[in-house]
């Protein structure tokens, strides 16, 4: 029913010419989970989750951070024990079988090209409207797609295919430019917590809970720190990339372990640090669904001028977030079609820079597709259901192999890895399942596609299959 599993060693050792080059240490993964986590959801979703929460906002980062971190410790174990591209897609093949590996598979696939696209897009407002303010003014037909009247949004195309061929340039060097653009968006991040945390005000923490704790509809909105919780997680997702980069890592069982970890850990602590600043400096209710809120935060204490370079920050850097969401979706891609799920043709890797050279401009081309065409403000939730089913995933990855496989070398154990998975399954179940019911269905609709191809194609032509059948 679930298909058949991969032995472990068959998804470490690949054939000469099908394997990634090994070229990223553990400085290069941090910078990769820091570049896909810290994005546009610290400059956006702080407001939004003030709206909901109230001050308590600061609470609702906590607790997303800690249904994260029982995640990040299950994908650090999973990591440095299958040290194979393709993260939860892989982990999934060898402890429940080809279909739920290819569900995975499927929603990762989801999650990156949805999330690739939806930054490029917002990178393109944020480059708009500094070359406006300039006195620059564009034809209005090549900013926005058909939904707008235009014809295609052509800095999100633009800087999708930039990208793209950092990619294909190799991964080394792309991780490398990678942590240039983290540092720009630490340092604006510090300038702004430098500035906001001295105006901090504790009257502006009470009532510090005025929605209450639980999820509850107040006025026809969804309001509570949970409710805040649902939304500010997405603004954690990104560190699983770093699992996709295992087979390009120098060291797995040491760099794996800092990578996702220490991403992990910088992370919450900015976001804690932000959201105390912003909610302390200034009445939630101003913050209340702000599209800039730490640009409002930093104009209303009086600083224009560092406002200004905020939002610059964001125009320089943002493209790190497509570039470790693009990294991780070809990634997928690339180990599907290692596989045999996908055509095989995909899986060349390039022999000058060891990077999947095909299957990166495939991904690239997609993603820009999308970005100058379509609307993506009513799908883009769809990209965070195919992180959580992602995390489910791994969460329960973790507590079969150590049951099924317990002999095993493990370079890093979860410490109770059972309650790590337990927790990471309910945890994620519950985000998952307060999401929207529009975006459940269409999340359904994605999946019956995809099963729908796996039936048709990759059933029948994976190795795995093969295998099977010539075992029998």
């Amino acid at each position: 029913m679930l298909g058949p599993r991969k032995p472990i060693e068959t998804l470490i050792n690949r054939a000469s010419g099908h394997s990634l080059a090994k070229t990223l240490s553990w400085p290069h993964l941090i910078a990769l989970g820091v570049g896909a986590i810290v994005g546009t959801g610290i400059y956006t979703l702080t407001g939004v989750g003030a709206e909901r929460a109230g001050p308590a906002v600061i609470l609702a980062f906590a607790i997303a951070g800690a249904v994260c971190a029982c995640a990040a410790l299950a994908y650090a174990e999973m990591a440095t024990l299958i040290p194979a591209a393709g993260s939860a897609y892989t982990f999934s093949y060898a402890a429940m079988g080809e279909t739920i590996a290819w569900i995975v598979g499927w929603s990762l696939i989801l999650e990156y090209s949805l999330a690739c696209s939806t930054v490029a897009v917002g990178w393109s407002g944020y480059l708009v409207g500094w070359i406006q303010s300039a006195g620059i003014h564009l034809p209005q037909m090549l900013l926005v797609g058909p939904h707008g009247g235009g014809i295609v949004n052509l800095p999100a195309v633009l800087v999708a295919l930039a990208v793209m061929g950092l990619l294909i340039a190799g991964t080394r060097e792309s991780a490398t430019l990678n942590i240039v653009l983290v540092i720009i968006k630490l340092v604006a991040l510090s300038i702004f917590v430098a500035l906001a945390l001295p105006a901090f005000q504790s009257g502006n923490l009470e009532p510090f809970m005025p929605y209450g704790f639980a999820s509850t509809q107040i006025g026809g909105e969804t309001r509570g720190v949970m409710a805040a919780a649902a939304i500010v997680f997405f603004a954690f997702y990104g560190f699983d990339a770093v699992a996709t980069s295992a087979e390009e890592a120098k060291n797995p069982g040491r760099d794996l372990t800092i990578g996702i970890i220490g991403s992990m850990l910088v992370c919450t602590a900015i976001y804690m640090a932000v959201a105390i600043a912003a909610v302390g400096a200034l009445p939630f209710l101003q913050l209340a669904n702000s599209p800039e809120p730490l640009a409002l935060v930093l104009r209303q204490l009086g600083h224009p001028g560092a406002a200004h370079l905020i939002a610059l920050a964001a125009v320089i850097a943002l493209p790190s977030v497509i570039l470790v969401m693009m990294y991780g979706q070809s990634r997928v891609f690339f180990v599907m079609a290692r596989d045999g799920l996908l055509p095989k043709s995909l899986a060349a890797v390039s022999p000058r820079t060891g990077a999947p050279t095909r299957i990166t401009l495939v991904t690239g081309l997609s993603i820009a597709l999308v970005a100058g065409i379509f609307r993506l403000d009513e799908i883009a939730e769809l990209a965070n259901a195919g992180t959580l089913v992602a995390f489910i995933s791994v969460g329960a990855c973790l507590m079969i192999l150590r049951r099924r496989s317990p002999e095993l070398p493990r370079l890093f154990r979860c410490p109770q890895p059972y309650v790590v998975g337990t927790l990471t399954i309910l945890g994620c179940a519950y985000l998952l399942f307060s999401l929207p019911g529009t975006t459940l269905v269409r999340f359904g609709a994605w999946n019956v596609i995809g099963l729908l191809l796996y039936a048709l194609y990759g059933r029948r032509r994976s190795d795995a299959a093969r295998q099977a059948a010539a075992a029998a």
